[in-house]
C-alpha cells in the first residue's frame, strides 16, 4: 500500500541546489533520482507518474516526498546505520600481546601467526597477521645485540671517539685488528639461466678447502688507506710482527693505535717500551664496533670475498692483496659523526603488552 502523497513546496534556494545536482556529471545515481523525485513532486506530478518517469517503485517516490517534506534537503541523505558489531576488540589485541610475552609452545623456537591463533582458540589467523602488521611486529626477523658491562665504558669510548673527531696534531691514528680464518674455498660458479629467461650468478654448494689465512690490517684514519699482511696464525708474535711493519711504514711519527680487547693485543709492555712513539688505545669490552677497521672488514667481505672461488691459499692471498691495492687507490676516510656514545643496558626483555599503549 502506497502512503498518501505529501505536497512538496520547494524554496528557490533548494530548487537551485537540486537542479544543480541533476546537471552535475559526478552526482551519484541514487542522489540524482532523489533530486528528480522532489523536483517533479514540486511541479505537482502524481506519485505513479513520477515513479514511471524516474524508473522506481511508487513506494520509493512516496518515501522521498515524505522525507523532504519533513526534513528538507537533509532528509534526502541516508540515515546513519549502526553496522555490524566487530568480532575482535581491544581485548583481543591485549590477549595477543600478552601471549607474545610468554614463551612459545614447547619444542618451537618462536611464535608464528598460526601458533598464536591456535593458542588463542577463538581468533582467526588472518586477524592475527593484520594485527601484527599494524603494530609492526615481525615474528621472523631476528636482531642481536651486545651489551658492554665495562665499568670504564665512558672513558674508553670518549678516548677512541676523541681520536676520530680531534686527532692529535702531527700524529697518525690507526685502527688495527685481524680477520682470522679466511677460507680458500674452491667451488663451481658462473651464470645460471632460469626457465623464465632470467640470468643470475650462482655457485655450487659443494666446495674444496685449500686452507685458511689470517689477515692483519691497519686503517689510517686520516686517509682511509689500508696496510695489510697475511699470517697463518693470530698469536701475539704474529701481532707484534705486524706492528713492527706498521711502525716501519711511519718512521719517526707518533702513532695512536686503536685496538679491541683481544688477549694478544694486551700485556705488550715490553714492546711498547721499545717503541715509545706508539700508544695503544683499547675500545670498551664488547664494543669493538668502535674500531673503524671493522667497517673495512665488512667492505672487504662484501666486495672481494663473497661468492669467490680459489684453487689455492696463495691465490686467495694474492686476490686480497690486489683488492687492498685497488682500494687504496681510491681510499677515502670514514667520517665519524656520532660524537656522543652512551652505554645502554638491557636489564630485562621488553614487554610488548606494557609498551604498546594498551
Amino acid at each position: 500500500m502506497i502512503p498518501e502523497a505529501r505536497e512538496v513546496h520547494l524554496s528557490r534556494k533548494d530548487r537551485k541546489v537540486l537542479e544543480a545536482c541533476c546537471r552535475s556529471p559526478v552526482t551519484l545515481q541514487r542522489d540524482l533520482k532523489r533530486a528528480r523525485i522532489v523536483l517533479l513532486a514540486a511541479d505537482g506530478r502524481s506519485t505513479r507518474s513520477i515513479a514511471k518517469e524516474v524508473g522506481v517503485q511508487p513506494r520509493i517516490v512516496s518515501l522521498w516526498r515524505h522525507r523532504y517534506a519533513d526534513h528538507g534537503l537533509e532528509g534526502l541523505q541516508d540515515k546513519p546505520r549502526p553496522g555490524k558489531q566487530p568480532i575482535y576488540t581491544k581485548t583481543t589485541d591485549k590477549r595477543i600481546l600478552k601471549l607474545l610475552d610468554k614463551p612459545p609452545p614447547q619444542g618451537f623456537a618462536r611464535w608464528t601467526g598460526p601458533l598464536l591463533a591456535e593458542a588463542l582458540g577463538d581468533v582467526d589467523v588472518q586477524y592475527v597477521w593484520r594485527f601484527l602488521r599494524s603494530h609492526k611486529i615481525d615474528l621472523v626477523a631476528r636482531k642481536s645485540w651486545c651489551e658492554s658491562n665495562d665499568p670504564n665504558f665512558t672513558a674508553k669510548a670518549a678516548d677512541v671517539v676523541g681520536l676520530y673527531v680531534a686527532p692529535p696534531a702531527k700524529a697518525i691514528v690507526l685502527c688495527v685488528d685481524e680477520k682470522p680464518s679466511i677460507q680458500a674455498l674452491e667451488r663451481a660458479q658462473g651464470y645460471l639461466k632460469l626457465p623464465n629467461g632470467r640470468a643470475l650468478t650462482g655457485q655450487s654448494h659443494d666446495y674444496k678447502r685449500h686452507g685458511t689465512t689470517t689477515l692483519f690490517a691497519a686503517l689510517e684514519v686520516a686517509t682511509g688507506k689500508i696496510i695489510a699482511t697475511h699470517s697463518k696464525r693470530r698469536r701475539r708474535v704474529e701481532f707484534l710482527d705486524f706492528m713492527n711493519s706498521v711502525t716501519a711504514a711511519f718512521p719517526n711519527r707518533k702513532l695512536h693505535v686503536i685496538l679491541d680487547n683481544l688477549n694478544t693485543h694486551k700485556k705488550n709492555e715490553d714492546w711498547l717500551k721499545a717503541h715509545p712513539n706508539v700508544q695503544f688505545h683499547f675500545t670498551p669490552t664488547s664494543a669493538s664496533w668502535l674500531n673503524q677497521v671493522e667497517v673495512w672488514f665488512s667492505i672487504l667481505q662484501g666486495q672481494s670475498l663473497s661468492g669467490t672461488s680459489f684453487t689455492s691459499l696463495k691465490q686467495l692471498q694474492e686476490h686480497i692483496d690486489a683488492y687492498v691495492n685497488a682500494y687504496n687507490d681510491r681510499a677515502e676516510p670514514f667520517v665519524w659523526t656520532k660524537k656522543k656514545v652512551r652505554q645502554r643496558r638491557f636489564k630485562d626483555a621488553v614487554s610488548l603488552s606494557s609498551d604498546s599503549g594498551y
